[in-house]
């Protein structure tokens, strides 16, 4: 029957000597024989169970997760099934991070990139990675066009408020009150109407005014945000 050295097995299965050095140390892949000299042998099932190794590792699985994997047939499911639910999170992650980047480089000049750069690091402040990950999402879900959209139902919003709001009409006028309805409906078509984000949300204007409102188009004093506060207050 044909046997193997180790280096021949090296280059068969494109793993190295120090690795299969490793596998033998720790019992994973053991050389069933050996010369009169001490030098291993590998006989066919050793390398059966070589390339089974190799194809659990290319899986992602560790060296103990492989090790049980190969003791126990019925270790094999929930072991791939782990590592297929830590490869989807992956996989969204992923996703999510292109669709961060297009966004980031659709149209931006360099000025703009450091700024939304910034804005970016400003967020990240007050936002948790599972609170940024959910906004992400949403957005992704309701897809650019849709998001550009509400973009501009919320400009309009903030244009007739300032009208009102320049006019002297105050806070608790019936139709300045509807309108700060509007802006907590659209608002919350971003944040899911989460507690926690509108809360994160509310902190990062009211220490970081002056950098939020050179993105969002309006003077940080003007006063508007606490406008639709009052008026929020009168519903």
């Amino acid at each position: 029957m044909t046997r193997w050295s180790i280096g021949d097995l090296a280059k068969a299965s494109g793993l190295t000597v120090r690795t299969l050095h490793h596998y033998d140390e720790i019992g994973l892949v053991v050389a069933s024989e050996r010369t009169p000299s001490g030098h291993r042998r590998y006989t066919p099932d050793d390398v059966r169970r070589l390339y089974q190794v190799r194809s659990l590792r290319q899986l992602g699985l560790s060296l103990e997760e492989v090790r049980s994997a190969l003791s126990r047939s019925d270790s094999l499911r929930p072991l791939f099934e782990a590592q297929l639910a830590a490869l989807t999170v992956q996989a969204r992650q992923v996703d999510a991070l292109r669709s961060r980047l297009t966004a980031l480089l659709d149209g931006h000049t360099t000025e703009s990139l450091l700024s939304t750069l910034e804005m970016m690091s400003v967020y990240e402040s007050y936002f948790t990675s599972d609170q940024l990950d959910d906004l992400r999402s949403r957005a992704a879900a309701m897809g650019p066009e849709a998001v550009e959209a509400l973009k501009q139902s919320w400009l309009e919003l903030v244009h007739q408020l300032r009208q009102y709001m320049a006019s002297g009409t105050p806070a608790e006028d019936p139709r300045v009150v509807d309108l700060a309805r509007q802006w907590d409906e659209l608002g919350a078509k971003f944040t899911g109407g989460d507690a926690a984000v509108q809360a994160a949300a509310q902190r990062s204007w009211n220490e970081n005014k002056t950098a939020i409102s050179s993105q969002i188009g309006w003077p940080a004093d003007d006063g508007l945000v606490d406008y639709v506060n009052r008026a929020r207050a009168a519903r």
